[in-house]
């Protein structure tokens, strides 16, 4: 995650009874962003970070420009709405990026993907706090049986909390690139409402893209790309063309097409495909008290997002038969 796109609070339509094409699409991006936490963490092990971020960027900015060349113009963008996007791409992309990958570098993938998973969560916390939306008690439980699983993820991993831990460092830097992810989604809500999903997803791309271009070329002197095998740059291009580029196309699909609530909903499976790739293909085979920690943050996330919804439908329904309602 990456995970979800700016587009996930823009559009929320009623979704259709039945829409094979989309539904596949989203299976499609399941197996997509699953596998990559996997194939990117096999790409570091020839590639610097930075080396690897300016080498799959513009080939997810391509992927996104042919697609509005397809669509039409985009629109003219107001002059006080320059910084916020500006800033937006920089966090989004460039600032969130840069933990990911670093994270990513220093923790298992397995690891990397459950953590990211809890960007609906600290979502939900920004938007309360910034009054763009509420937490009722069911919520608050969930974020707080999220935020235990995060810390039986990262003891789990690292054999205990402390600064030596192998994977701590990596797992602290993940959860940032969650918490700015969730940031960046909160943000672009006022602008994707505006100018349309989109059109944010370019230029928040396309803005963020070139800071981790310029920070990256120096690395690149010194990756020596033309001794590199076939499979680093297969991963490559898998990461930038379809994890960042066609995976985000196909997330503006599913919200147009079928909501963000149905959409989400695969998105959370996301965690279970990396951890079942890494550990087929990487061989990182979780501790128990790391599969403690998944079931834990994936029963807050669930709790989180849904489970205000359900009680509310609870309510209701009591309130009906109370009232001698049909």
């Amino acid at each position: 995650m990456a995970r979800g796109s700016s587009g996930e609070t823009a559009v929320d339509a009623p979704a259709p009874a039945s829409d094979p094409i989309t539904d596949l699409g989203l299976v499609g991006l399941t197996l997509i962003w699953g596998s990559n936490f996997a194939v990117v963490k096999w790409a570091l092990d020839v590639l610097s970070p930075l080396a690897l971020n300016a080498l799959r960027f513009p080939l997810a900015c391509l992927v996104i420009w042919v697609v509005v060349r397809a669509t039409g113009p985009l629109p003219r963008i107001r002059k006080r709405d320059l910084p916020a996007l500006l800033g937006l791409g920089f966090l989004g992309n460039a600032a969130y990026q840069l933990l990911f990958i670093y994270g990513l570098d220093g923790t298992r993938a397995g690891n990397a993907a459950l953590l990211m998973a809890t960007v609906p969560v600290w979502a939900l916390l920004l938007a309360a706090v910034t009054r763009e939306g509420t937490l009722d008690r069911t919520v608050w439980w969930g974020v707080l049986l999220t935020v235990a699983g995060v810390g039986l993820m990262v003891v789990g991993g690292s054999g205990g909390v402390g600064i030596e831990g192998a994977s701590l460092r990596g797992d602290v830097l993940m959860l940032l690139a969650a918490m700015s992810w969730a940031a960046y989604t909160v943000g672009t809500r006022p602008l994707s409402l505006r100018y349309g999903a989109l059109p944010v997803i370019a230029w928040t791309l396309w803005s963020g893209s070139a800071v981790l271009v310029l920070l990256g070329l120096p690395s690149l002197g010194d990756a020596r790309l033309s001794s590199l095998g076939v499979g680093p740059w297969i991963a490559v291009v898998f990461s930038g063309v379809f994890s960042l580029g066609v995976a985000y196309l196909l997330w503006y699909r599913g919200v147009v097409r079928l909501g963000s609530a149905r959409t989400s909903a695969y998105a959370n499976l996301v965690p279970v495909v990396a951890l079942v790739v890494a550990w087929y293909w990487l061989g990182e085979v979780p501790t128990g008290i790391q599969l403690a920690g998944a079931a834990v943050i994936l029963s807050g996330i669930v709790m989180a997002r849904w489970g205000g919804r359900w009680w509310a439908g609870k309510r209701a329904s009591r309130a009906e038969v109370g009232s001698g309602s049909s």
